[in-house]
């Protein structure tokens, strides 16, 4: 059985970042928190800078504490019987890694590889269990990401029963819109292999290469390489059955 080893082993220390000033505190877990429980977090966390392509955290692993996404991106995936990736979700800045199997002692129930260079903050289990214990906005930060987590869940098996590969290649795009945002070219601020999205789809990567190619031809994306920007989101919408 593996057991997570801290940051500091497992990569080159990056140069530490001051929480209280941090530009991303507020797209965090951490942005109601007060200014002495920040100060005495940043005392005993640690950085760490992972090139594109890293493994941040292994499945199977029980992690010794979280990691916070400073800046950058990641994917959280599983691997079934015949080794082949099914992406369960992304995290990008801001978020937290590693939470729940920390928080129910269990092992991390996927994989965590950075899409990008990545620096992110390693904050103790220590650490993590005295501002839950000891802040009551912040355990309910923590308890509202769980239940998001489990409900894209819960919708992600829906769908993976439900909708043709069609559907759902087009909510998938929209959801990667709605995730990353758009570059300043007005495409998705994501680079993935048209492998990554058939694994998040779930089906076969010619399908998916397919399926772009049609919805370019439709006129609903276009296509640049890596790069897809959306020019019917409407379009998509109703292809997905998407519905605000």
């Amino acid at each position: 059985m593996l057991t997570y080893i801290s940051t500091a082993i497992m990569n080159k220390q990056a140069p530490a970042l001051n929480c209280l000033n941090c530009a991303k505190k507020d797209l965090s877990a951490f942005s109601n928190i007060d200014s002495t429980t920040i100060t005495e977090m940043a005392d005993v966390k640690t950085c760490a800078f992972f090139k594109k392509g890293q493994i941040m955290m292994h499945e199977g692993s029980r992690p010794n504490g979280v990691y916070c996404i400073h800046s950058g991106k990641a994917k959280l995936f599983r691997l079934g019987t015949e080794g082949k990736e099914q992406i369960i979700r992304f995290a990008k800045d801001g978020d937290l890694i590693g939470y729940r199997a920390l928080l129910s002692s269990e092992q991390l129930s996927a994989s965590i590889q950075v899409l990008e260079d990545t620096h992110a903050c390693f904050i103790p289990r220590s650490e993590m269990f005295k501002m839950i214990e000891n802040n009551s906005k912040f355990s309910l930060e923590v308890m509202k990401m769980a239940c998001h987590e489990l409900g894209e869940a819960g919708r992600l098996i829906t769908n993976l029963a439900q909708k043709t590969v069609r559907e759902r290649l087009a909510e998938v795009l929209l959801l990667l819109v709605s995730t990353f945002g758009l570059d300043e070219d007005g495409n998705i601020d994501v680079s993935l292999t048209r492998e990554e999205i058939a694994n998040m789809v779930g089906t076969a990567t010619e399908s998916v290469i397919r399926l772009l190619s049609e919805f370019k031809d439709d006129e609903y994306i276009f296509l640049k390489g890596r790069k897809i920007k959306i020019l019917n989101k409407p379009a998509l919408a109703k292809v997905g059955q998407v519905f605000d």
